[in-house]
């Protein structure tokens, strides 16, 4: 059966349908409200906020499995109390209506630690998995070879965005879907030079990125970016090609191509990065 994918309308979730339907997130940061009173904000927990709106999605498509493509939890490398206390109630509900499969990310250090007694939750490798054809991971470390090779990946871990600034200054900033071609020649050449032979797939995959759950934890002005300012090795190798890549708002619209957004006047224009110095060493350097 083709595999198809189609987004919730407003919302920061994926369904993915092949020989079964899943729904996936990623970027929920749970324990971020912990980091913030940390840095002096007091902001209260919004778990069961969150839960309910994953539940809802639940109700809506009728997933058979659940797939969390990393960052959990939000701090590193500790994990919070909040971290302690929430995340295995949440991974429990969402398991109790399907299995959950989950990519871990940067900010899930120790996460094998916060998995619940009960419940079918699988956590995968950081590099990803296959599951019906589709290739996962969260995308702060290169994909796995197996990963790289399918037809279609799905990513996050750039919670991206569009920045629109207006003649006036006022910039307002989208969460936004990206989808694109990961260049299976570049991803072909970093495994050679690891000693990793790759079967190369004959055209280039398909690769979406998903904007993040987490409303508060900020995102990449994907218009505004430079292909440094982008996370994660395959955006920092030029293995994914950002220039064409589609981009859609979360309510469906489509904004064209991200080199085509580029040339409008709505996209702050950003001089360019300053390159750091090396410095010279001197005698007193060891």
């Amino acid at each position: 059966m083709p595999t198809i994918t189609y987004p919730i309308p407003d919302e920061p979730a994926l369904v993915v349908e092949g020989d079964s339907k899943a729904l996936v997130i990623a970027d929920i940061h749970i324990g971020i409200e912990w980091d913030l009173y940390n840095s002096g904000f007091l902001v209260p927990s919004r778990l069961e906020e969150r839960l309910k709106r994953v539940e809802k999605y639940i109700r809506e498509t009728r997933p058979e499995r659940i797939i969390l493509l990393g960052d959990i939890k939000h701090n590193v490398p500790q994990i919070s109390w909040q971290e302690r206390d929430e995340i295995p109630h949440f991974l429990e509900k969402l398991a109790k209506h399907a299995p959950v499969d989950i990519f871990p990310g940067n900010h899930d250090a120790n996460m094998e630690l916060l998995l619940p007694e009960d419940g079918d939750v699988t956590l995968h490798s950081s590099r990803g998995d296959v599951i019906e054809n589709v290739g996962y991971f969260h995308g702060h470390t290169w994909p796995s070879p197996a990963v790289a090779a399918a037809p279609l990946i799905i990513t996050a871990h750039n919670h991206p965005t569009v920045r629109l600034t207006d003649s006036l200054g006022y910039a307002a900033t989208e969460q936004a879907w990206v989808r694109t071609t990961m260049l299976a020649d570049v991803i072909a050449e970093h495994y050679a030079k690891v000693g990793i032979t790759m079967e190369k797939p004959s055209t280039n995959p398909i690769i979406i990125v998903v904007p993040a759950f987490n409303e508060i934890c900020g995102g990449i002005p994907i218009n505004e970016a430079e292909e440094g300012d982008l996370l994660g090795p395959a955006f920092s190798s030029g293995a994914i090609d950002v220039d064409n890549a589609e981009v859609y708002l979360l309510d469906g619209m489509h904004l064209g191509k991200v080199k085509d957004i580029r040339k409008l006047d709505v996209t702050q224009k950003r001089p360019p990065r300053k390159r750091r110095q090396r410095r010279q060493k001197t005698e007193g350097d060891v």
